[in-house]
């Protein structure tokens, strides 16, 4: 086993420079402490930013030093690095447009260019320490390139990715010029984690959108890769906050700030600087909530932290002048000699401080207009050692799906939150015991360390899946088999599915016609007296008579219902009906009516609605409805509902490719090949022998005995290279032999 290696933006410490030196700070953090179970151990090493600018040698040295002490390293950037790559790309790009402010979103080419600079330099650095062998796990927004950057230097290593932020809908996330290039870079990683299953959902519509590429169950195929995505929803670490609510220090501050908010219900309320947090709506609702219930004047005190971030920039300035007009507006509005509505603190705290602020309040008010997870509101749910206490908490963070215990508001419906707060009030103890320990459940089963331990888990499987799709995969050793043993065979049988096998899908099929190449290895092949060709198809027998009428090579039309074995006319496999399509007809073209793109291909036994064409998410959805709709309504009829590569199918049923290619099984072959790409041919494999050498393209799950890499946008290259080399070797054998009568 290798080592694992972490990497953010930050690293898990802050580095400052005083007179006598250099100072080290840990950092508190719920990430850093879920981690340093692993960071801290062996060879395990941390990248990141140490949170300074560094340009003397000798100082980069000295904290490069201190760090490995730590099981840390350094990743250094100058001040323009930072400002264009965090300040700009990160924060007034990424962060913006993935919090839902479009408005306030920058799409500047210097950003861009320095974040993929900045990237870069994550991957130099980080294959100072990683090998093939290693588990890597990058962490946010400021490194979306990065997993794709290593995986092209290590293609083998254990790449996760966990984003901690919301991932917008492909509406909101199409609007960046560069969005296909992160997406790309996203999916260099094995595993893809977010906080909440809607911002897997979104991701994976915009990858359909833009990448193009399907999913199933969350499972994307990057290549001949399994790339998993799946929510995580992160914790905190419980019991931490237990214990500092439970100890002396945080007692001896609850009494003092006792003294200071006086008799009065506390609403507390902490916040980074940001104008996701929603903190002027909170102020506008706490506002409307005395002025609709003004008894509770005097007996209500809002207690706001407001951490300090970045206010040296324009909009965040504007935010904290909007926030002290409207605190100092509210309080003069309502306030008596006696009594302030709002004491607000526009600074960070002690952790100690913080345990007793939760501990003492009432009511937790954590009302986001977006956030991807929102710790604050779990941090409250474990300080409350009494049980009792009422969490508010907006929908719109990534938390609201797991704490469904609290007081779910929408935060730009101000009235619904003015009477959360009166609900919150007048809540019965009993109840608030209730919630509140449904709402302790969850958050101590689900905290930081089960977070770190389930995505580990879940990397690990994801390899597994790899590791056993490789082994399917046709090796070197395997071909060289399959050639040796194709050469000594004397009746040798290949059954081949067209499209995606011969040829690659085409938007229209009827433009997927074979190529001057493909006919070139068809008369190869079947020029060998050795053999006996048999191309299986879903299309009609029109159109395989129109392009192989002339070979010398038997057919399989429609999925089986069509036969031409050795002669000149087609066989129907069994007696067939199509009455039934004047029924599914009408179905099909109501589904062409509302999905633009798509059409039906009539056939003489089956209909295939098509939607290679359709939006990509729209045919998606269409055609699970259709399927859906079918399936009960041909309950009691005789045909079946087959969905394939972009389309959907209905044909008679106890119709098959595998039922089909057993007619010519009936003869004894000492070579077998069957190839093919959807689940349509796995009834051909099931059907073939053990010694078959059974090969599916692609590499979805299979019960054929190897896979091939898929067909790219032109030509089936693997396969048609393996079909070429057994038309040489045909002939060298061919040749050999008529050379060795010519001696005689």
């Amino acid at each position: 086993m290798g080592k694992t290696i972490i990497i953010s933006n930050r690293l898990p410490v802050s580095i400052q420079k005083k007179e006598d030196g250099l100072s080290y700070t840990p950092s508190a953090g719920g990430l850093a402490t879920g981690l340093g179970s692993i960071y801290k151990s062996g060879d395990n090493v941390w990248l990141g930013w140490p949170g300074l600018y560094v340009t003397n040698e000798n100082e980069k040295e000295e904290i490069t030093s201190n760090l490995k002490n730590e099981n840390m390293a350094p990743v250094f950037l100058t001040k323009e690095e930072i400002e264009k790559f965090y300040e700009g790309f990160s924060n007034t790009t990424l962060w913006p447009l993935f919090h839902y402010f479009p408005s306030y979103t920058s799409f500047d080419e210097g950003y861009w260019e320095t974040y993929k600079f900045v990237n870069q330099i994550f991957c130099e650095e980080t294959l100072k320490y990683a090998h093939n062998d290693d588990i890597i796990w990058i962490h946010d927004y400021q490194l979306l390139l990065l997993p794709n950057m290593i995986r092209e230097k290590l293609p083998n290593a254990s790449i996760g990715f966990f984003q901690h932020i919301p991932f917008p809908s492909f509406e909101i996330f199409r609007n960046l010029p560069w969005r296909k290039e992160l997406l790309e870079g996203m999916l260099g990683s094995d595993l893809i984690g977010f906080h909440t299953y809607d911002d897997v959902r979104h991701f994976l519509s915009s990858v359909n959108r833009l990448v193009g590429l399907d999913n199933k169950m969350g499972e994307l195929r990057v290549e001949e890769r399994i790339c998993m995505v799946d929510s995580f929803p992160m914790g905190i670490d419980y019991s931490k906050f237990d214990m500092a609510a439970r100890s002396e220090n945080t007692i001896k501050e609850i009494a003092s700030y006792g003294e200071f908010l006086g008799n009065t219900k506390t609403i507390v309320s902490i916040d980074r600087l940001d104008y996701s947090k929603g903190i002027p709506d909170r102020l506008l609702a706490f506002d409307l909530f005395l002025e609709n219930y003004p008894d509770y004047k005097g007996q209500v005190t809002l207690l706001m932290i407001v951490v300090p971030s970045r206010d040296q920039v324009d909009l965040y300035k504007q935010l904290k002048v909007e926030i002290d007009e409207l605190v100092g507006r509210i309080n003069g509005k309502h306030g008596k000699i006696d009594w302030t509505p709002i004491r607000y603190f526009y600074r960070s705290f002690p952790f100690t401080s913080l345990s007793a602020m939760y501990r003492l309040s009432d009511i937790a008010l954590v009302t986001p207009l977006r956030d991807g997870m929102n710790l604050v509101c779990k941090e409250f749910i474990a300080s409350k050692i009494d049980q009792t206490g009422v969490l508010i908490l907006s929908e719109m963070a990534g938390a609201a799906k797991e704490l469904s215990d609290a007081l779910i508001i929408n935060p730009n419906n101000l009235p619904e939150m003015a009477d959360a707060i009166y609900k919150a009030l007048i809540m019965p103890e009993e109840e608030q015991i209730r919630r509140m320990d449904e709402l302790q459940s969850v958050v101590k089963r689900y905290d930081i360390h089960n977070w770190v331990q389930l995505f580990m888990r879940s990397l690990d499987v994801v390899k597994e899946k790899q590791y056993e799709m490789s082994v399917k995969q046709l090796s070197n050793q395997s071909k060289l088999e399959l050639i040796e043993d194709y050469k000594k065979a004397e009746k040798r049988i290949l059954f081949l599915d067209y499209d995606g096998t011969l040829v690659p899908f085409k938007q229209n099929p009827k433009q997927a016609r074979p190529d001057k190449e493909l006919y070139g290895i068809l008369e190869d092949l079947s020029s060998d007296p050795k053999n006996k060709i048999v191309i299986i198809s879903g299309r009609d027998r029109d159109t395989l008579d129109d392009w192989f009428g002339k070979l010398s090579i038997d057919l399989i039309a429609e999925h089986g219902v069509w036969l031409r074995e050795g002669r000149p006319y087609w066989s129907m496999i069994d007696y067939l009906t199509d009455e039934w399509k004047a029924e599914i007809s009408p179905i099909l073209e109501m589904f062409v009516a509302r999905t633009p793109g798509s059409f039906i291909e009539t056939k003489g036994y089956s209909l295939v609605w098509h939607y290679r064409k359709a939006d990509p998410a729209l045919g998606e959805l269409r055609s699970r409805e259709l399927v859906s709709h079918l399936q009960f309504i041909t309950t009691n009829m005789n045909i079946k509902v087959l969905e394939g590569n972009k389309v959907v199918e209905v044909k008679n049923a106890g119709i098959n490719k595998g039922k089909a290619a057993s007619r010519w099984l009936n003869e004894s072959f000492n070579f077998i090949l069957a190839a093919g790409d959807d689940w349509t041919d796995e009834d051909t494999f099931n059907s073939m022998p053990d010694s078959a050498y059974t090969l599916k393209i692609g590499n979805t799950p299979t019960s054929a005995r190897f896979n091939l890499h898929e067909c790219g946008p032109e030509y089936c290259s693997e396969m048609r290279s393996l079909l070429i080399t057994l038309a040489q070797e045909g002939h060298q054998i061919r040749r050999k032999v008529l050379s060795n009568k010519a001696e005689s």
